[in-house]
């Protein structure tokens, strides 16, 4: 049976990967730190790699200097869902008020008319929280998913994006799609309001917002791609990468801005079983790609 590729959102920090790691794992149930990796000699310096999971989605976050600011294009809706749990109301509220310690709230906690409990706040370190009180009637989804905002240049492209990663990836699923009406304004009639669709066995959201907005997709949060074979990166790669300026250690940009990290699940492997100077060999290796060559990280490793 052919293997599900993982898809891990990558959060840069300047220098607090770990210590918002730990308050994570602190703020959300069943969520604890797998595994910390020191990356040496990297262009940004001595750089420190966590991996840890939030209510039991993959995350990993990496310090590695002050070069990208973390914004709202790409939050984490949490739902909290009364018909898995009793509490969930009382769990939704717990969650806001420890994320709220020097956070700031971009959307009050309160009623909405698409939920009885609702809020959207960016923490203290800089990722944006959607915490959701879900209709026990509609059709369960995971408790974490991360949710895409189209603004600016891209707003009223949702759901070209939704259709395009649907075409990319294996493993897909469209959901529900909202619109918005006539009188949303400035928001477009027809554009959306509301989407949804999973990839890779990954749910994600999507909307357009025509609000005036500061920021839009970055570097800050990446998608990472596990993939297990030379053949899989090249396919994605192609057909995702939309900026060879941004394609670097493998990384990329598609059409709408969002970066990706294509790479090959034997990378942590490498990393985590490796000496320190057979890590340092893979790490002086693939910060010289663009698209990552798994046999040439083998040589390295190998002191080939």
């Amino acid at each position: 049976m052919k293997k599900t590729n993982l898809i891990t959102p990558h959060l840069w920090f300047d220098k607090e990967a770990k210590e918002a790691a730990q308050f994570y794992c602190s703020v959300f149930p069943d969520s604890e730190i797998t595994s910390t990796t020191a990356l040496d000699n990297t262009p940004s310096g001595d750089s420190n790699l966590v991996s840890f999971s939030v209510w039991g989605h993959p995350f990993m976050a990496i310090s590695a200097g002050p070069y990208f600011t973390l914004n709202p294009s790409i939050s984490f809706m949490v739902n909290f869902d009364p018909s898995r749990d009793e509490e969930a109301r009382e769990k939704l509220n717990e969650v806001w008020n420890k994320l709220s310690e020097g956070g700031t709230a971009l959307m009050p906690l309160g009623e909405y008319p698409f939920s009885a409990r609702y809020g959207w706040i960016q923490d203290k370190y800089g990722i944006t929280w959607q915490l959701i009180l879900t209709n026990p009637e509609g059709e369960p989804r995971p408790t974490i998913i991360p949710s895409l905002l189209f603004v600016g240049d891209n707003c009223g492209r949702a759901e070209e994006a939704r259709e395009f990663y649907l075409s990319v990836f294996r493993n897909t699923r469209p959901g529900s799609l909202f619109r918005y009406g006539a009188n949303q304004a400035p928001d477009k009639e027809g554009t959306v309001m509301f989407s949804e669709f999973m990839i890779e066995n990954t749910w994600f959201t999507a909307m357009d917002s025509a609000y005036e907005h500061q920021f839009t997709f970055n570097e800050a949060i990446s998608l990472m791609l596990s993939c297990e074979t030379q053949d899989e990166i090249d396919s994605y790669w192609e057909k995702l990468s939309a900026d060879p300026k941004a394609e670097q250690c493998g990384w990329l940009k598609d059409k709408f801005g969002v970066s990706w990290q294509i790479t090959p699940s034997v990378l942590d492997e490498l990393m985590s079983k490796g000496t320190p100077e057979q890590r340092d060999r893979v790490t002086q290796s693939f910060l010289k790609m663009k698209k990552f060559n798994i046999a040439e990280l083998h040589k390295a490793y190998q002191g080939e």
